[in-house]
């Protein structure tokens, strides 16, 4: 491959050089040595190449070994081979020499740089893979490839987070996944409840209907199958809702602050649980006669059966929110501005209960998807046509289908604009639906009723050619040469909902039919808010979800801290690593956990393979930059594109290594394929301090075994006090070994770290 083009600058001073980082905003990189940058351009290992490198070995004054009482410091530009030959570092520090001459080949060591080892980028094969290849979570993407792959030469001390997992970033609310499935492995379903609390108060019935964006994007699917997190989540919501005065009380601290929230579907119910939690006087406003909007007049109860909405907003009362049902706002005294002058908030989460027709002849003859259902969820029986057509290929459409099947209709016939593979349902959905006889017609829309004295008999279809313009914009096109005819007493129609505004103030700014708002939520009045269908138009119970939490949590400027640790290693079960079934039927505390193990908390299992970097932290040293002076061990760090915590703006000026350890045996031992290759297998630093063949101290760092390197802080407590022999050395390998998660692929690697053990120990040859 050839470089893409780029500018070159030859930096004069740090200060010019951190300047230009800053101002390219992430599209500049630094070039202290060059050995790894070059190789990371030539292969173009990311979809985007820097558009600017900035070379910073024309800077003097960086490349420098100076020894005092002090200790060792050395310019962040020293070339690695003069380490390796400079008499003072041999003859005090020879733990470094040892690892700056591990480092590949002479050649290589003259261009290398101290500086630029410890900063180099991650060395996983599906991270150096060409143009983002396999969407690598460390270059931003959205699973690591590693993980349930091939992964010989990767971490056996579990991942590190790095970004939001795939599971994670598909949910409209940003539900935190692997935290909660964690906690469920831990046998702790309280602290589980509590993190999908967090970002959805309702998982009880998303557990249910929600299409559940995260099984899709989960990365056992190209595995063996995904994790099944709706049984997960349904199971975790129905123990909150059988301890719901665990998980839903009062809040400690009462406010004056009042807010009404008109809608008591999903948006509405969500705000007015986040409010409430902050203390806010909260009451709920709605026309239909039983809470829950939509989930209970528009979801069948087959998908959502009625006593979960009932049993879900009687543990939201429990929590002090007030209910007022047949409260339809726009009537006289109940009126937007009446709300506005009781009230210090307004949240509008309406929903979208407009209907739409078709504007043909005899439209007056359909009868609507939306009242269908309505009917059926007020406990009515609709009217049933013996044949019935359903127009439209959405889930509301499968779900009128489904009911007219169930409620006895002997033919039931769906048809939309759509192709199958576009179809806007959920695929599951279809797939019941024909299971239970639903026939489909596809690419087909309604050119005219048949009637006969004022009943309806058929419909004749016309070919739909593309459902979408150009431009992406619904604008269906037809061949009306290609004609079909639907035999149907009866026609429902399924096309879609609007909104209601007729109860809104003319100052309140709507755009084709749906309410305006800023980035924040608010609508156009003065504290009023609006979210949910009512904004963008009918979607998921969850998006809905979302959309509540976040409003009431700028209206009461709550901040959310999150469960994900960034940059913090994982805990993984060893079972995520088995090829294993989805579990089906969960029905209690051993079967949710079962599920659970299946998930390998998705995160980062390259490793860090800098040699020079676990010599430095068993050396205790500092790293200074050009912001602030850093212990070694708090320096490295994985994130997106990086291994250390360095700003876009920072360079490493120094590394200062104190006095203290020439006294002790030190030494640094390093298993890879072939001494060419500057790929550890697995590393080890240490320093070690000994008292007539007994250790007193000891300073152990593990490379290449952990995103980060790993400080063996219990081998060294393990060896304190102990003979430097062969039975200490087999303990302190049974110590190392404790904490080990290896992978799929590399259960080899503990072995390594065992016998690199017993050789520093034994100060083996």
């Amino acid at each position: 491959m050839t470089l893409r083009s780029f500018q070159h600058i030859a930096a004069s001073s740090l200060e010019e050089a951190a300047e230009i980082l800053g101002k390219a905003k992430g599209k500049a990189v630094p070039m202290a040595g060059g050995t790894d940058l070059l190789g990371v351009m030539k292969d173009r290992i990311h979809a985007e190449g820097p558009q600017v490198v900035v070379d910073l070995k024309t800077i003097g004054r960086l490349s420098y070994i100076k020894a005092d009482k002090k200790g060792l410091r050395i310019g962040a530009l020293t070339p690695l081979d003069e380490i390796v030959t400079n008499e003072a570092v041999r003859a005090k520090y020879p733990l470094l020499a040892e690892a700056a001459h591990s480092v590949a080949s002479p050649q290589i060591r003259n261009m290398g740089t101290i500086g630029g080892n410890i900063c180099q980028e991650p060395r996983c094969w599906y991270y150096r893979a060409p143009d983002d290849l396999f969407h690598c979570i460390r270059k931003g993407g959205d699973k690591c490839g590693a993980l349930l792959g091939e992964n010989r030469y990767h971490s056996i001390f579990g991942s590190v987070r790095v970004a939001e997992p795939a599971c994670t970033a598909a949910c409209p609310a940003h539900t935190e996944i692997p935290a909660y499935m964690d906690r469920i492995r831990q046998g702790d379903l309280d602290a589980a409840a509590r993190i999908v609390l967090d970002h959805n108060p309702i998982p009880a019935i998303t557990g249910r209907i929600c299409p559940h964006f995260c099984e899709i994007k989960c990365n056992r699917s190209e595995f063996d199958e995904s994790v099944s997190i709706q049984n997960v989540e349904r199971t975790l919501g129905d123990h909150i809702l059988d301890n719901a005065a665990l998980f839903m009380k009062p809040p400690k601290k009462e406010r004056k602050k009042t807010v009404a929230v008109v809608g008591s579907g999903p948006a509405g119910l969500s705000a007015a649980y986040f409010l409430r939690k902050e203390g806010w006087q909260v009451t709920v406003f709605d026309k239909m006669p039983e809470p829950g909007g939509m989930l209970t007049y528009g979801i069948p109860a087959y998908r959502l059966p009625k006593e979960i909405v009932k049993r879900q907003v009687k543990a939201f009362e429990g929590m002090g929110i007030v209910f007022k049902m047949n409260y339809a706002v726009g009537q006289k005294g109940k009126t937007l501005k009446d709300l506005g002058k009781n009230f210090d908030k307004v949240f509008l989460a309406v929903g979208a209960w407009g209907k739409r027709t078709l504007n043909i002849d005899k439209a007056e003859l359909l009868t609507s998807g939306l009242d269908f259902l309505m009917e059926i969820g007020l406990g009515k029986t609709p009217v049933l046509g013996k044949k019935v057509l359903v127009i439209g290929g959405g889930n509301v459409a499968v779900d009128v289908a489904l009911s007219a099947r169930r409620l006895g209709a002997k033919q039931v016939t769906m048809a939309c604009l759509e192709s199958r593979e576009i179809m806007p349902a959920f695929p599951e959905e279809i797939e019941e639906a024909l299971h239970e006889g639903v026939e489909l017609v596809t690419s087909a829309g309604p050119h005219k009723i048949i009637e006969k004295g004022g009943k309806i008999t058929g419909m004749d279809m016309v070919a739909c050619t593309s459902v979408f313009d150009g431009q992406g914009r619904f604008n269906p096109s037809f061949d009306t040469a290609q004609k079909q005819t639907i035999k149907a007493d009866q026609i429902i129609l399924a096309i879609g909902q609007a909104t209601d505004l007729s109860f809104a103030d003319d100052k309140l700014k709507a755009e084709r039919g749906w309410i305006v708002i800023d980035d924040k939520t608010a609508a156009s009045l003065d504290d009023v808010y609006a979210g949910g269908d009512v904004v963008h138009g009918p979607s998921s119970v969850i998006k809905a979800v979302a959309a509540g939490r976040q409003t009431a949590h700028v209206i009461a400027k709550i901040k959310h801290e999150s469960k994900l640790e960034f940059g913090q290693p994982l805990d993984m079960h060893p079972d995520s690593q088995c090829r294993s079934e989805r579990t089906q039927n969960i029905s209690g505390p051993e079967d949710i956990r079962r599920e659970a193990q299946r998930c390998a908390n998705c995160g980062c299992v390259a490793v860090n393979a800098s040699d020079l970097a676990p010599a430095l932290i068993a050396l205790d040293a500092k790293i200074v930059t050009t912001q602030r002076t850093l212990n070694a061990g708090d320096f490295f760090q994985a994130g997106i594109k990086k291994t250390t915590v360095l700003e876009d703006d920072e360079l490493v000026k120094e590394i200062e290594i104190p006095s203290g350890a020439e006294s002790k045996r030190q030494g640094y031992l390093k298993f890879r394929i072939r001494n060419a290759i500057d790929f550890p297998i697995v590393s080890l630093a240490y320093v070690l301090g000994e008292e007539g063949g007994t250790v007193k101290n000891a300073s152990i760092v593990l490379g290449a075994v952990a995103p980060l390197p790993l400080r063996a802080k219990g081998v060294e407590a393990f060896l304190k006090g102990k003979p430097a022999d062969e039975a200490t050395a087999i303990g302190a390998g049974n110590v190392a070994a404790e904490d080990i998660k290896p992978l799929s692929r590399n259960r080899f690697k503990v072995q390594i770290v065992r016998a690199l053990i017993k050789k520093m120990l034994l100060n083996a040859s």
